[in-house]
């Protein structure tokens, strides 16, 4: 249903964020290199995130960072057509999201909230897949929902085993896929938690949203049909920088994908 393997394209700051650098050119080379690295190294899918714009906006973001990427969007999809993407509107815009990728041809989006409700640096976020899936009824859109459970830089309101939030994104939220990941932005999930959305979950999309490298990655899916990654694949292991082509290689060979 998905790519086995996501890579991140984690965009430099766009207009208006506190850290912009002044080129839209330099966003889109930097975009342009990474998604050519991925490509390269055999990767399938792509998700494009505005990981530069921090602090984020726990609810809609403004109307320039809409329009950048949805450049960014097209001009990847005109570059590389052989490439399932995906948007991620940080810090929890479906909306935004939902509609980027409906108007550029982009395969799906993440939520990380996307039912209940959580406390993380933004504030109190709550889910809104009320609105999100009538917006992508109203528009007939195509574009899936991979949703967050338990989602990282987070803590859930309410005592809600994992279980229950997947049952709910699932059954109640409708989202397409569930996103399991670690605590924070390249930490790695709980490998016991993994095994018992699995064991419940039979038939569910299960997608990996942190913390892949080639060390985990041929565990991870045993239990997982995607795994997104980033961190692990970029120069020195770190997130902000480039895709480090050798790393992803290595990467993409443990994962039995090379």
């Amino acid at each position: 249903m998905f790519p086995k393997i996501v890579g991140v394209v984690h965009l430099l700051p766009l207009p208006g964020s506190p850290c912009y650098g002044g080129s839209m050119d330099a966003v889109l080379v930097r975009a342009i290199d990474d998604c050519r690295a991925y490509h390269d190294g055999g990767i399938e899918g792509a998700i494009i995130e505005n990981f530069g714009d921090a602090p984020f906006s726990g609810g809609t973001v403004a109307p320039v960072t809409v329009a950048a990427m949805t450049r960014a969007a097209v001009e990847l999809r005109r570059e590389f057509p052989q490439i399932h993407f995906g948007v991620n509107v940080l810090r929890n815009d479906a909306e935004s999201g939902l509609s980027i990728a409906s108007v550029t041809g982009a395969e799906f989006i993440r939520v990380n909230v996307h039912a209940g409700a959580v406390v993380a640096d933004q504030g109190i976020i709550q889910g809104k897949a009320y609105e999100t899936l009538r917006l992508r009824r109203s528009l007939d859109s195509v574009v899936k929902i991979l949703a967050d459970i338990d989602v990282k830089h987070s803590a859930q309101i309410g005592n809600y085993d994992i279980k229950i939030q997947a049952a709910d994104a699932l059954e109640r939220g409708l989202a397409d896929a569930i996103v399991i990941s670690g605590s924070r932005t390249g930490q790695a999930v709980d490998m016991e938690q993994l095994r018992q959305l699995r064991r419940e979950f039979r038939d569910a999309n299960i997608v990996i949203g942190s913390g892949a490298n080639s060390s985990n990655v041929k565990l991870l899916l045993k239990y997982a049909n995607s795994v997104i990654v980033g961190t692990s694949v970029k120069k020195d292991g770190k997130t902000a920088n480039p895709v480090d082509l050798g790393r992803l290689k290595e990467f993409m060979k443990a994962a039995g994908s090379r």
